[in-house]
């Protein structure tokens, strides 16, 4: 294990979250939309899960359609509790890029996609915003932390106290 001079080891230092206590709203935020996406994946999986992979031609579209509806459901409750955060990014940066990929641009190119009447930059500006929001705000918890009023920060305080 490495061991850094200002204190701590290199996992305590993937949990640093010594960033502004207000980033607990963007955590609620991200960590909510895929919490509940992830879920509606398993409650819904015709109309938003495997059956939507489907239609975007997705191969063996319900084996990821059911990852894709568990990576969201835990990742973004590791992100809700502030656990783990950096890591719980990570996954989750590759999930909304491709979302963004295989439904946003192909309305941007004139295909639609999963809806064929939508053409052009607005209609893709338009459907994208959620896409976009979340994809800049798992970059900026990846960059700053899940902030003071986190478990990393409890963990990472803890991890730095002498052990007795």
């Amino acid at each position: 294990m490495v061991v850094y001079p200002q204190g701590g080891t290199q996992w305590t230092r993937w949990l640093k979250a010594d960033g502004p206590g207000a980033l607990i709203f963007l955590r609620i935020l991200v960590g909510a939309v895929f919490l509940s996406e992830g879920i509606q994946k398993f409650l819904y999986p015709d109309a938003l899960g495997g059956g939507r992979f489907a239609e975007i031609s997705v191969p063996a579209p319900y084996f990821f359609g059911y990852l894709d509806g568990l990576a969201e459901t835990v990742f973004g409750a590791l992100i809700l509790l502030g656990l783990i955060t950096r890591v719980a990014v990570i996954p989750l940066l590759v999930d909304i890029s491709l979302a963004i990929i295989l439904t946003k641009i192909p309305i941007l190119w004139g295909a639609g996609g999963l809806t064929p009447q939508l053409r052009g930059f607005w209609d893709m500006a338009h459907e994208s915003r959620p896409d976009w929001s979340m994809l800049f705000g798992l970059i900026a918890l990846l960059l700053l932390g899940p902030g003071r009023i986190s478990l990393d920060a409890w963990l990472a305080k803890r991890a730095l106290q002498p052990q007795s």
